[in-house]
């Protein structure tokens, strides 16, 4: 029996919204699409936030110049991201706290056809981030629990884009690759209020991994939201995100992919042991960074 979820009225406010009432109703159609969509499900929205709400939220991303970003840069990726929400602008808190609400998490449930799902309230590994000219993302496996809740298991992502005037022959799309790495099965270019929401498991191998060629002054733009399911000792093991060659790379990018890799899993260990955060690597990085 399909539950029966609150519609928002009609009389609501683009800023009271968020998510417009057309997701609402057609939550089944999509859920349907979802779910047959290859090589994993996923779903691709243009439109996701009312339009005024997308172009005000845009212009209120942080600066690149900001102190507080945390550096992710490494041989498998090259960008910075935020997850303090205190830091947050106050249009990005307020989506945050929505994509995060109760009644969007029933949204989501029925869309993907997970139940139980949880919103984490401090985006750790998500957040906001940025790429510039020369950033990337290798195609990975995103870490299957959360680094401080080893009983949650990571199910769902959501990622939101926010770059108005974005020419796609910059690069920057996500794609999405079969598991064995040997087809690239769907792509999709980060446009203004364009999201992709898809499941994540071993299969669901994705990224922008060639670097963007966009102009010095301009970034791409995002912002992402892990979802989970409690699932206390009945949890597959855990691992830590699963960064994948293409059928391209020579031997020697395969290696330096593989040496990151083990890299970035002791990492991982040590984070979800002794429980520091991204920006003690990031200061690391920062201080490397500044050598070189």
């Amino acid at each position: 029996m399909t539950e029966c979820y609150q519609v928002v009225s009609r009389t609501a406010t683009p800023a009271e919204l968020f998510i417009t009432e057309r997701l609402w109703n057609r939550v089944g159609e999509l859920g349907q699409t979802y779910r047959r969509n290859q090589p994993i499900p996923h779903l691709h929205l243009p439109e996701f936030l009312e339009a005024a709400d997308a172009a005000v939220i845009a212009g209120d991303f942080p600066s690149p110049e900001a102190p507080f970003w945390t550096r992710y840069k490494h041989y498998n990726e090259n960008k910075v991201g935020l997850t303090k929400i205190h830091l947050f602008p106050p249009r990005l808190r307020q989506l945050t706290e929505k994509l995060n609400s109760s009644d969007f998490l029933k949204w989501l449930s029925e869309l993907t056809g997970i139940q139980g799902l949880v919103a984490d309230p401090h985006v750790e590994g998500g957040g906001l981030h940025l790429s510039g000219r020369g950033g990337f993302l290798n195609l990975h496996a995103d870490f299957s629990t959360h680094y401080y809740h080893q009983s949650w298991r990571r199910r769902v992502n959501l990622i939101l884009y926010l770059n108005p005037g974005w020419n796609p022959e910059w690069g920057g799309a996500i794609e999405f690759w079969d598991r064995e790495t040997r087809t690239r099965c769907a792509k999709y270019t980060p446009l203004l209020n364009h999201a992709v929401i898809f499941n994540t498991d071993n299969n669901a191998l994705h990224g922008f991994p060639d670097p963007l060629q966009c102009p010095d002054n301009v970034w791409r733009k995002s912002v992402a939201f892990y979802y989970y399911t409690i699932e206390g000792h009945l949890r597959p093991e855990p691992h830590a995100t699963s960064y994948q060659a293409r059928p391209g790379d020579g031997l020697s990018k395969r290696a330096l992919i593989w040496l990151d890799n083990a890299a970035v899993n002791l990492y991982s260990r040590s984070k979800a042991r002794f429980g520091f955060s991204d920006n003690f690597a990031s200061n690391v990085l920062g201080v490397l960074s500044r050598k070189k």
